[in-house]
């Protein structure tokens, strides 16, 4: 529980990190990550000696490794520009509905059935964005390509047969390439910041793979030791961090249209929340009464 719970206090902390990358822009900085992850992500692997995982991957698997880039790719650009334009207490909601959308994914594509509690948390949250969209004028879109892209990768996730340090590492390096000619191209244009603000700036772009893989990798040693009921509840102190840096370090104001559709998602997930403890119960007990059967 230690390993999951330092990885989603690492995640929440992202709003006081990623401004001291800056001047480095958004597209700079998820340029970075990716090279820096690959680097990390390669070490582990020769240390690890899962090379042979890659090398043995099928098309398909490499496939849905390229959409997974895709979509983590867009879900680390918004989540960046997000904390770094003022928009942190968005951000959290996007990782607030994240939850709720993997659900919904999960019906859709993978023609799982919802239980009666979460049919009525994803209908809340549904109601929410309305409420947004109406009080503030547009649709929460920060938020909302926040929780579909991570709700998408999720989904690719679940499809790869890869180990998780290994498909982190396939990933990086489809996207590195590309990462690379961006970074190049801000060289050659003479507007990036690698070299540009003194060696602590560098170090700190470089900082970012650790920054991407450490947590996931404490998070991949958790999952597998602690109940998914568990991790379920641990991943609303990502978002809850976000939210109190927001308002009481950053100084985001909060319009009142925008605390009622808050406060009505907060709703939404104390519902499915709810579902999470009432299933992790009955399965308790149903586990309880087989060996008192057995």
């Amino acid at each position: 529980m230690i390993q999951a719970f330092l990885a989603y206090l690492l995640w929440g902390a992202f709003p006081l990190y990623f401004p001291l990358l800056q001047p480095a822009g958004p597209v700079e900085i998820l340029a970075h990550r990716f090279v820096w992850t690959l680097v990390v992500m390669a070490v582990i692997l020769l240390v690890m000696r899962k090379w042979r995982e890659l090398r043995e991957a099928s098309r398909r698997t490499w496939g849905i490794v390229a959409a997974a880039a895709f979509f983590i790719a867009v879900n680390w650009g918004v989540y960046v520009y997000a904390v770094n334009s003022g928009h942190i207490a968005e951000a959290a909601l996007g990782y607030f509905i994240n939850p709720l959308v993997s659900v919904l994914l999960g019906v859709i594509f993978l023609k799982e059935r919802l239980s009666v509690l979460q049919k009525w948390s994803v209908g809340i949250a549904a109601i929410a964005v309305i409420v947004l969209t109406i009080g503030v004028g547009r649709p929460p879109v920060i938020a909302l390509l926040l929780a579909f892209s991570f709700g998408f990768y999720g989904l690719m996730k679940k499809r790869v047969d890869l180990s998780a340090t290994a498909s982190l590492t396939a990933e990086s390096a489809i996207m590195t390439p590309l990462a690379i000619a961006y970074l190049a191209f801000l060289g050659a244009q003479g507007t990036g910041t690698f070299t540009a603000h003194g060696p602590g700036h560098a170090l700190l772009l470089v900082s970012a793979g650790f920054a991407t893989a450490v947590p996931l990798l404490l998070f991949g040693i958790g999952a597998k030791k602690i109940p998914l009921s568990t991790i379920g509840l641990m991943q609303y102190i990502t978002p809850m961090m976000q939210m109190s840096i927001a308002i009481f370090i950053a100084g985001e104001h909060l319009e009142p249209a925008r605390w009622i559709g808050y406060v009505i998602i907060w709703v939404a997930v104390a519902v499915f929340v709810a579902d999470i403890v009432l299933r992790h119960g009955r399965n308790r007990r149903r586990r309880r009464a087989e060996r008192l059967g057995a």
